[in-house]
């Protein structure tokens, strides 16, 4: 599939409407028999973002058909405001995104299910990408869409430089675009994980077929990076990953890739040039990496002996 034109993940995202979005403006020249699209997007708090996050979802150069279901986390800022001006449904839940993403999809009617998160931006073709891969290929039940990081300062810079590694490796990525029937199949997302989710469920729909890719990317907002906040998110999340791990370790070799800072590094090492093309970016980045694997492995090791 032929790459896009980059977009621009820093630009504005334009002014938001004065009135609340109405899906009829936006359906009225497509054909009775045009895929509908459900994209799910759970919520907190995310004001700073979301609405780059939903315009980028309204400015898709997509034929079908948009069903945009916000799930908001009873945020306490104007979230729900801001979803209530591009959002087909907006839902309150909690306590946790994979509660949300799930709740989203059991309202949803599309034949397809997109889950991004709120700090997303979408290049246009996305939609259509995704729907011509299962389209064209029936055998295929989901889709992986890849990621690129940006945000402000000098450890978003390490971010962005981190995340470039992991496009197209295949036990770092995974799906977010899958066939309705078969998300259902499978259960959703395991509302008892609060890290791992992602490849948890994409390891799982994938025993029903092949995960597609497509080259149109998900720009992923990281805002200005604390690294003190960085390291003690990773030793939360690192606490709750054991569910995962215990889940699906001997079931896939994914597991001791995506747990073992030796694979990462490998991965880094391998493009030298690409590391090290800024030296300090790429020094800095590792040294982010490595106290994020510290952190999470004393929070792993802490969460086994409760």
């Amino acid at each position: 599939m032929t790459p896009l034109p980059h977009l621009d993940p820093t630009k504005k995202a334009p002014s938001s409407p004065t009135a609340p979005f109405t899906p009829k403006d936006e359906k009225t020249s497509v054909s009775t028999d045009s895929p509908l699209v459900s994209v799910i997007v759970p919520t907190k708090n995310s004001e700073p973002f979301l609405e780059a996050c939903l315009s980028s979802v309204r400015s898709q150069i997509f034929t079908g058909k948009i069903e945009l279901i916000v799930v908001d986390n009873f945020s306490t800022d104007k979230t729900r405001d801001i979803a209530l001006q591009y959002a087909d449904q907006v839902f309150q839940k909690g306590p946790e995104r994979c509660t949300q993403r799930n709740f989203g999809v059991s309202k949803s009617h599309g034949t397809f299910v997109f889950i991004i998160d709120s700090d997303m931006k979408l290049a246009p073709n996305i939609l259509a990408s995704c729907v011509s891969v299962l389209e064209s290929h029936p055998e295929s039940v989901g889709v992986i869409v890849p990621e690129e990081s940006y945000g402000e300062g000098f450890w978003a810079k390490c971010k962005k430089l981190e995340k470039s590694f992991y496009v197209g490796i295949p036990w770092m990525e995974a799906a977010r675009f899958f066939r309705r029937d078969i998300f259902e199949k499978v259960g959703g997302y395991d509302e008892s994980m609060v890290s791992g989710e992602d490849w948890d469920l994409s390891q799982r729909i994938e025993q029903h077929g092949k995960i597609g890719r497509i080259n149109d990317f998900i720009y992923h907002n990281e805002g200005r990076i604390n690294l003190w906040k960085t390291v003690k998110k990773k030793f939360y999340y690192a606490q709750k990953f054991a569910k995962y791990t215990e889940k699906n370790r001997g079931k896939t070799d994914n597991v001791d890739h995506q747990t073992g800072i030796l694979s990462r590094y490998r991965l880094f090492f391998a493009q030298p040039k690409k590391l090290f093309k800024n030296p300090l970016v790429g020094v800095g980045m590792l040294f982010m990496k490595t106290c994020e694997f510290g952190f999470g492995g004393v929070g792993y090791i802490t969460s086994k002996w409760r």
